[in-house]
């Protein structure tokens, strides 16, 4: 599904080069559970953006379900993103003036679903969530816990085949981090979503079959857990 070939990202300070990826090699099977785990400042985020198309590489190359990823147009790579990727940040990235269910439902407005479909579609995870009667209310209304699971909703809406989750429990605490974890861990046996999440926590890294060690921009080792 994905394959990274000596991926490497810098930016150039003064006349010196400084990487923040170096010579990243690294596949991920459909159906997959991966963790990605180092210290602050070696590149976990930075990974994650470019496998999410949020950012590129400065050098390599990258597949995504077949397609060379940086050699598509950016509308190509959009609609690839778009169609099959869903990310759940730390910070919720909620829309504070949208609803829970408009804010759900966003992802659908981008895919040009017709309005009578999005309604079923967003009734139907608003409902497997067990958030109905939430869905009127504005994020500022609900607990950390709340919006993350809103944010997973939104992520999920438009059934991707890839979930990247960048410290998903990172402001939660540990019992709803728990219950967090719990849903990733049944989206991927149940519904065969592959996910690759950043955490600090071990204890959440182990929900992954394998942890991906990142030291320096480099991949150090990977274990399975």
């Amino acid at each position: 599904m994905i394959e990274l070939k000596s991926i490497s990202k810098w930016v150039n300070i003064g006349a010196a080069r400084t990487f923040i990826l170096k010579d990243i090699n690294l596949q991920i099977k459909e159906g997959e559970f991966m963790s990605i785990m180092g210290p602050s400042g070696s590149g976990k985020s930075s990974l994650l953006n470019i496998i999410g198309m949020l950012d590129e590489a400065s050098e390599g190359s990258y597949f995504f379900m077949d397609h060379d990823v940086f050699k598509l147009k950016e509308k190509q790579r959009s609609q690839l993103y778009k169609s099959h990727i869903g990310f759940v940040f730390q910070a919720y990235h909620l829309i504070d003036e949208l609803t829970v269910y408009e804010n759900i439902e966003t992802p659908l407005i981008y895919q040009d679903i017709k309005a009578s479909e999005r309604k079923a579609i967003v009734a139907d995870i608003i409902d497997r969530f067990q958030i109905v009667g939430k869905k009127d209310l504005f994020p500022t209304q609900l607990s950390g816990g709340q919006q993350q699971l809103v944010g997973i909703a939104r992520a999920l809406v438009a059934k991707p085949k890839l979930i990247l989750a960048d410290e998903p429990t990172g402001n939660l605490n540990s019992k709803q981090g728990e219950e967090i974890m719990e849903l990733f861990k049944k989206l991927n046996k149940e519904d065969g979503v592959t996910i690759l999440q950043v955490t600090h926590s071990e204890k959440n890294a182990a929900y992954g079959s394998h942890i991906i060690h990142l030291l320096d921009g480099r991949i150090e080792k990977i274990n399975q857990s």
